[in-house]
C-alpha cells in the first residue's frame, strides 16, 4: 500500500497561479488608471493657473489689440506654452480674449483654454 503525501497537486498550484494572476491585473490597471487621473488633474490646476496669470497680464496692458501672440511661461515651466488671441466680436465695444495653454509632454489632452470678453471702454 502506497501512502499519500500532504502535499498540493499541480493542478491545485495552476489554479492558484492563474486567480492570483487575474487578481494582480486588476490591482495593476487600477495603479496604473490612479497614476494616469494625477498626471491629468497636475496639468489641469497648472494650465488654470497659468491661463489665469496670462489672462490678468493681458487684461493689465493699456490696449487690447486685435492680432495673436504665443509664447512660453521661461525656466519655471519649460514643458508648458501659451497662444493669445485677441478678436473682436458683434458688439463694437467688446474684445474676445483667448488663451491657449500646451503641455509639450501630454499631446491629447495637454492643451487648456480660457475664454473673456472685455469691454474696451469706448
Amino acid at each position: 500500500m502506497m501512502k499519500k503525501s500532504g502535499g498540493f497537486t499541480l493542478m491545485e498550484v495552476m489554479l492558484a497561479m492563474a486567480i492570483m494572476a487575474i487578481a494582480l491585473v486588476g490591482v495593476f490597471q487600477s495603479q496604473s488608471q490612479s497614476i494616469s487621473m494625477a498626471t491629468e488633474s497636475r496639468f489641469m490646476t497648472t494650465a488654470a493657473l497659468l491661463a489665469l496669470s496670462k489672462m490678468a497680464e493681458v487684461e493689465a496692458g493699456s490696449t487690447l489689440e486685435t492680432g495673436q501672440k504665443d509664447g512660453d511661461f521661461g525656466t519655471d515651466y519649460p514643458d508648458y506654452s501659451w497662444h493669445l488671441q485677441i478678436d473682436d466680436t458683434q458688439l463694437a465695444k467688446f474684445k474676445k480674449i483667448e488663451v491657449t495653454v500646451r503641455n509639450k509632454l501630454l499631446p491629447k489632452r495637454g492643451i487648456y483654454q480660457l475664454v473673456l470678453y472685455k469691454s474696451t471702454g469706448t
